[in-house]
């Protein structure tokens, strides 16, 4: 009798109150008034980046990531190889891309010699 050697690759969690909780948390650190040791805040983030590791993507978490910003950005810098900043704004990252660009031209023409119609002439 043969037997077949198969990975056990488990579907991935819909339930998504640890990751709600923890997302809270993170964000509660975030905004704390009280200074928060390093340690605790890596604990929590630790947890989160293990519980996004097996939910499953969709809406359910699209609106969860859309109510704690800072979960939001944990999650996007796990899946930053396949995905770059897929949760930033694409209006804001546009609108910061156009003002950096005028600034550089605005700093172009500040730098650049003025040219005198008198230089040679005496």
């Amino acid at each position: 009798m043969q037997t077949m050697n198969t990975t056990d690759h488990p579907s991935p969690k819909t339930d998504l109150a640890v990751t709600h909780v923890l997302a809270q948390l993170l964000e509660r650190l975030e905004h704390s008034a009280v200074p928060v040791s390093a340690e605790q805040y890596r604990s929590v983030v630790e947890h989160l980046v293990h519980e996004f590791s097996d939910v499953e993507p969709g809406a359910d978490l699209g609106r969860l990531l859309d109510a704690y910003p800072a979960a939001a950005q944990v999650y996007e810098n796990l899946n930053y190889q396949h995905a770059g900043l897929c949760r930033s704004a694409l209006d804001a990252a546009l609108a910061a891309e156009v003002s950096a660009r005028k600034a550089i031209e605005r700093a172009m023409r500040i730098t650049e010699p003025k040219k005198d119609k008198a230089d040679g002439q005496s």
